[in-house]
């Protein structure tokens, strides 16, 4: 009764699924995605615009090299600007203590005043030297055109021998760092003579004198 009622397995629900090919693989019979649509052609309009942008990128790109290279050069050049105006007033001090000297003295030949001058024109000549090597030069000023960009004019000089506006002489040395103006130069400037008041006079004089050269036509009678 028991072996009856005891259920007899089915060999086909038994078996396991066909294995053949890839796990998931869609059937032979399975219909195939098409292909995305091909993206039409840009137009020459498009490639234009696209064009001139790279073209405008790049000279930015460009414009952002050349303006580093501009900031680091002259960081190197001019970053020593405050400390060259500063050193600057040392060596106008000792053109000062120079100046400061009477001739008269100097002829003395005082070997103690001798010797002093001399050190302090050595150090004066090492300072401008040492200047030198990071770009500080000194303005050629004496004899040149009056230029407001490097001289600064503290006054006139009537002077005949000279153009007017030439520098005849300089006050106080300028300086430049690089191609900038660190410091004008103070200077006099030519100008011309006023004309004298009584050189029209003679000639006034010479006129009144010369008068009518003949009498008048009734003197005769």
């Amino acid at each position: 009764m028991a072996e009856e009622n005891q259920t007899t397995p089915d060999p086909e629900a038994a078996a396991p699924p066909p294995t053949d090919g890839a796990a998931g693989e869609a059937p032979p019979n399975a219909a195939v995605p098409a292909p995305p649509p091909t993206p039409p052609a840009p137009t020459a309009q498009e490639v234009a615009e696209l064009k001139d942008k790279l073209l405008r990128a790049l000279a930015d790109a460009e414009n952002v090299r050349r303006r580093a290279e501009r900031d680091v050069a002259d960081a190197r050049q001019y970053g020593v600007t405050s400390f060259a105006r500063e050193m600057l007033q040392v060596g106008d001090n000792l053109r000062r203590a120079l100046d400061a000297v009477p001739a008269d003295k100097r002829k003395e030949g005082d070997p103690t005043l001798a010797a002093l001058l001399e050190g302090v024109e050595v150090t004066e000549r090492g300072l401008e030297q040492t200047m030198a090597k990071f770009g500080v030069k000194r303005i050629e000023a004496k004899g040149k055109k009056f230029d407001p960009s490097f001289h600064q004019a503290m006054f006139e000089l009537p002077r005949d021998d000279v153009a007017p506006g030439t520098v005849v002489d300089e006050m106080q040395a300028g300086y430049l760092i690089g191609e900038r103006v660190l410091k004008p130069a103070l200077v006099v400037i030519a100008k011309r003579p006023p004309a004298a008041a009584n050189d029209d006079a003679p000639k006034a004089a010479a006129g009144a004198d010369a008068g009518p050269s003949g009498g008048s036509p009734g003197d005769d009678g």
